[in-house]
């Protein structure tokens, strides 16, 4: 069974770092591209970050693009977000999905990161809470 773990999240004071880590089981994560998500109280999960499958390639949200970086080990079979700067409206729980979309036929699946869009990826973690407060 696919499944996805996110894991490094916690409270931090605003202007903090952290950084989650999103492990796969029961695949290998280097054929899918990855994309990270967030969710908070009351509002729409929303993509704030995807990297391809081949790490090349990366996109992110405006809400936090300069301040939040995506990278991937796939010999750990791990991607990581790496997350600076934060700020009190970065607080939410965050998930990590794969994605196997295929633009085009020609198009390698996982090559491209998909659009923000929460029916495009799968497998998705159980999140884990980021609180930014001082």
């Amino acid at each position: 069974q696919l499944q996805l773990v996110e894991s490094g999240g916690g409270l931090v004071q605003p202007g903090g770092s952290l950084r989650l880590s999103c492990v796969a089981s029961g695949f290998t994560l280097d054929t899918y591209a990855i994309g990270w998500f967030r969710q908070a109280p009351g509002k729409e999960r929303e993509g704030i970050s995807c990297i391809n499958k081949g790490g090349g390639s990366t996109k992110y949200a405006d809400s936090v693009k300069g301040r939040f970086t995506i990278s991937r080990d796939n010999a750990k079979n791990t991607v990581y977000l790496q997350m600076n700067s934060l700020k009190p409206e970065d607080t939410a729980v965050y998930f990590c999905a794969a994605s196997l979309f295929q633009p085009v036929v020609e198009a390698e699946p996982g090559s491209v990161c998909p659009p923000f869009q929460t029916r495009r990826y799968r497998s998705w973690g159980q999140g884990t809470q980021v609180i930014v407060s001082s």
